[in-house]
């Protein structure tokens, strides 16, 4: 039994104490409003709900006679073996063995749905996240944010939303300008310029272009000799950002090209779109965006005095032209550096007509730090200034990169230790876990072996107290999974499956799946392969929301 069916079967018990107390009135109480928990002591049962507590005032009681109403209503509910009243109206609920260990079958049954839900069915979402500029390989920052970007699109696609990961691709600015002059230098044998960009990769990346451009190099004028190491240098340096991230386990839908925007006219639609909504107003010959009407703390020029667009002016056009290829949600995932950019970003979705934090939502993702022997380490050989993703990962590996990246809030600075992530130990959180997938995989076949198999099922005989333990928290797995996509932290499912790995490795240690010796094979050992390979269900289904392997070995 669910949260969901014991919310149903408590509403049932609630609607007509609601009637009895205020006959006539429409409360508009639904199973919506009704809330479980795990107790912390499992003493206190299988779940908890403070719905006495927060509908005693309404019916005009108080919160413990209200509960032991509904106390004396629950015990009658098929599966549930006992309910008390606790402190000032708690009530816990216990369940029979054969209801709470019914769950073991329904995730088998379930397979890769199990977890899955529909909080986002219909809506069309927009993810944007890494979008490096195409002058360096990706560093720690950004590949943090590939990470998480792409366990959170899992997410929202796992509760039903049409989800587009898109990249955006920043080829016009002065950046690009800088790395097209850092390539041209390289090519002369120059140093560096000063506000350019070093390493062993701008050396690689202009010995490539020499090699692809078909002519002469030494007959081309000194713009025209920047111009084709920017156009085909881009091109070079994109191509092993998307193959470092394809390496990696993410792949984009969408490349938006940012230099589109002020070819194809997007900027001017979008500042005419404002005009017309009455949002823009000119001063000192520049053009304008009335942002502080919506929360910013200063007016922002779009289009400055000289008639060149200013930065925002891409972004309004970008928002625009996203919320006009159909997004319900556009999420843009953004470095420590962007934090300004946030108000400024709300407003411009304010000022179009949408409502930010819905049509539009800005997330912020903290530092990351690599330690090795307790130091930092800094310096990457291929980029010369910075860690990068192939650095990680040559070290750790896709996966242990990715689930370090992944199991802290973005919140907060991130110190991966690299020793800890190179262990096959129980102190690498990855391990722990894939090793907990593993093992589920070698006692089936073990089990294989014995004779057990999943023929029948008793879920009556699940009494263990490690066993209850282990059902109770598979059970929250679907609730785990809604709650990090809506709060989009996927660091919340990684946590969850450290949590199923312990339990898991706590019955297997107490609770037999083959029988010892000669002894014949009993209904129990047939049961707990069920719990078993519901356990290696859930472990895997939620390592694949977090982009990492499942092994069926180690």
């Amino acid at each position: 039994m669910n949260p969901d069916a014991l919310a149903a079967a408590l509403l049932a018990v609630l609607t007509p104490i609601a009637e009895r107390r205020r006959p006539g009135e429409e409360l508009g109480i639904t199973a919506a409003d009704i809330a479980f928990e795990r107790p912390k002591n499992r003493d206190h049962g299988d779940w908890a709900t403070n719905t006495a507590m927060k509908f005693a005032k309404k019916l005009g009681t108080n919160p413990r006679e209200l509960a032991q109403e509904i106390a004396d209503g629950l015990v009658a509910v098929d599966g549930v073996a006992g309910v008390e009243v606790a402190g000032p109206g708690f009530i816990n609920i216990r369940l029979e063995a054969a209801a709470a260990g019914a769950l073991a079958r329904t995730i088998v049954d379930a397979g890769a749905s199990y977890g899955t839900g529909t909080a986002f069915a219909g809506q069309k979402i927009n993810l944007e996240f890494v979008s490096a500029n195409p002058t360096g390989p990706i560093h720690l920052g950004g590949t943090r944010w590939a990470a998480v970007g792409d366990s959170l699109a899992r997410l929202l696609a796992a509760q039903g939303g049409d989800v587009t990961r898109e990249y955006y691709f920043n080829d016009h600015g002065a950046q690009i300008d800088r790395f097209a002059r850092s390539l041209v230098a390289a090519y002369r044998g120059e140093p560096t310029p000063e506000d350019g960009y070093g390493g062993a990769y701008i050396g690689e990346i202009a010995q490539r272009v020499v090699a692809a451009y078909d002519g002469d190099l030494t007959a081309l004028d000194a713009d025209e000799l920047q111009e084709t190491f920017r156009r085909i240098g881009v091109d070079f340096m994109f191509d092993d950002i998307k193959k470092s991230l394809h390496e990696f386990g993410v792949d984009f839908d969408v490349y938006f090209h940012e230099n589109d925007l002020h070819t194809s006219g997007a900027v001017a639609r979008a500042v005419q779109r404002l005009r017309d909504l009455g949002r823009i107003f000119e001063q000192d010959g520049a053009v304008w965006l009335r942002t502080t009407d919506y929360g910013d703390d200063k007016d922002r020029v779009v289009i400055k005095s000289d008639g060149k667009p200013a930065y925002i002016s891409g972004d309004l056009a970008y928002y625009l032209d996203k919320r006009e290829r159909g997004f319900d949600r556009c999420i843009i995932m953004l470095g420590a550096d962007h934090h300004g950019y946030v108000k400024r970003l709300m407003a411009m979705c304010a000022a179009f007509g949408d409502e930010p934090g819905v049509n539009l939502q800005i997330l912020i993702g903290q530092m990351v730090n690599l330690l090795r022997e307790g130091q930092p380490v800094r310096m990457s050989k291929r980029a010369g200034t910075v860690v990068t993703l192939e650095d990680l990962v040559e070290i750790v590996g896709v996966d242990a990169a990715r689930y370090a990246l992944v199991r802290s809030s973005t919140d907060s600075n991130l110190d991966i230790d690299l020793d800890v992530l190179q262990r096959r130990t129980n102190d690498n959180p990855v391990f722990y876990v894939q090793y907990a997938h593993a093992r589920t995989h070698n006692v089936a076949r073990n089990a294989v072996d014995a004779g057990v198999t999943r023929d029948s099922f008793a879920p009556e005989l699940l009494t263990h107290e490690t066993e209850a333990a282990l059902l109770g928290a598979l059970q929250e797995f679907p609730r785990v999974v809604a709650f990090a996509a809506e709060q989009r932290e996927p660091h919340r499912v990684a946590r969850y499956l450290e949590e199923i790995a312990g339990l898991y490795h706590r019955w297997y240690d107490n609770c037999r799946v083959t029988p010892k010796g000669d002894e014949p094979v009993e209904p129990v050992h047939n049961t707990r392969l069920w719990l078993n390979d519901a356990t290696g269900q859930v472990l895997r289904n939620g390592l694949g929301l977090l982009g990492v392997s499942a092994p069926e070995r180690m």
